[in-house]
């Protein structure tokens, strides 16, 4: 098992609800056959590596002031009593995703005077040939990290509601009672308001609604020195993994800090990721008539009959997300003779997929 990079972790600190983003094309390039280049052109073959985003929910939970009034003053049994910080999987993303293979280097030899071409994407492995429409990959939504709200000690109003005698008595329990004081007045004017009994009732809806919020605002900072505060954000991370050609079972893939989120297997402040894979099917040359495996067409281009693996992520005993991909490691290599590509009444055309280099169309360039 090889993990081959992490991402930098986001920690978007404005939004209340999670946005999506869609994973990029490749970019592209052309290539074409000519005399220059002896009409041979020159290219990698993709491995398949799995980029995996974990989205993690953190949950931060601060005692109040006066948590040990909270029964006595507001009749609140449920007030926090204890800093707490938890973490929990939001959701897993697994995406395949192709990087050209050092060792797996070809070059296709076509006919003299021939114009066939080939699209490579910016890795350097082929995506098509005698088309430049690529073959449709979907889209996959990934997360974006989102920071968390202010807690109703944090808000502008908070600062109207906490008044002088509040913070300069010396005494707990006198602060505690000022403040109970303070949120049942609170409660007694916006009931006045919404009644029509106030002596200074706003002139209109609008400033009403205005004037509700704002006492509201008020009452919940004042309540939280006596509940307490929960904040909730998220973070993403994502990392990149490369399976090898053997099944793997419950290894550690990375571990979940309820303090960083996603952290390197040998972090031990986080619990344990585990990551599996089971080898489903491996590839396989095609067979002759005689059923004996067929032989490379000289000069050929290479392409992969990939294997299948299922890749699953485990966390606290619970299974959090499993993918079945196709992987080019697990396959083997063959070949197209490049006279496809070239035959003057009837030129073929080829769409091959970006993360295995396995065959996706192969078909007349007029169709």
């Amino acid at each position: 098992m090889k993990i081959l990079a992490k991402s930098a972790k986001i920690a978007a600190l404005a939004a209340l609800t999670v946005t999506a983003t869609s994973v990029q094309a490749q970019s592209v390039q052309k290539l074409s056959a000519s005399k220059a280049n002896d009409y041979g052109l020159i290219y990698s073959l993709p491995r398949t590596v799995v980029d995996i985003t974990i989205e993690a929910e953190h949950t931060e939970k601060t005692p109040g002031e006066f948590y040990n009034y909270a029964k006595l003053k507001l009749g609140k049994s449920d007030a926090i009593t204890r800093k707490d910080k938890s973490v929990a999987i939001k959701s897993v993303t697994i995406v395949p995703r192709g990087v050209a293979d050092a060792d797996n280097r070809w070059t296709v030899k076509f006919k003299a005077g021939s114009t066939p071409y080939i699209i490579l994407a910016d890795n350097n492995c082929p995506v098509a040939v005698n088309t430049e429409q690529t073959a449709e990959t979907a889209t996959v939504e990934l997360p974006e990290a989102v920071e968390a709200a202010p807690t109703p000690l944090e808000t502008a109003a908070a600062g109207q509601a906490i008044t002088q005698e509040m913070t300069l008595s010396s005494s707990l329990s006198k602060r505690a009672d000022l403040v109970a004081q303070r949120i049942f007045e609170l409660r007694e004017t916006r009931s006045d308001l919404i009644s029509g009994q106030a002596e200074n009732t706003p002139p209109d809806g609008k400033s009403l609604q205005l004037a509700l919020d704002n006492l509201s605002a008020q009452e919940a900072a004042l309540t939280a020195m006596f509940e307490g505060t929960t904040k909730k954000y998220t973070t993403v991370s994502t990392v990149t993994f490369e399976p090898d050609s053997e099944s793997i079972n419950d290894e550690i893939f990375v571990r979940l800090s309820p303090v960083d989120g996603i952290v390197d297997a040998n972090d031990l402040s986080g619990a344990p990721i585990y990551i599996s894979v089971d080898i489903l099917e491996q590839g396989e040359l095609p067979l002759g008539e005689k059923g004996e495996p067929r032989t490379f067409p000289k000069g050929g281009l290479a392409y992969t009959i990939p294997g299948r693996a299922l890749i699953t992520l485990t966390y606290e005993g619970q299974t959090i997300a499993r993918e079945e991909i196709s992987l080019a490691q697990l396959g083997v290599t063959f070949g197209l003779d490049p006279g496809l590509f070239t035959d003057k009444k009837q030129p073929s055309k080829l769409q091959l997929d970006p993360a295995t280099g396995a065959i996706v169309l192969l078909g007349p360039v007029d169709e």
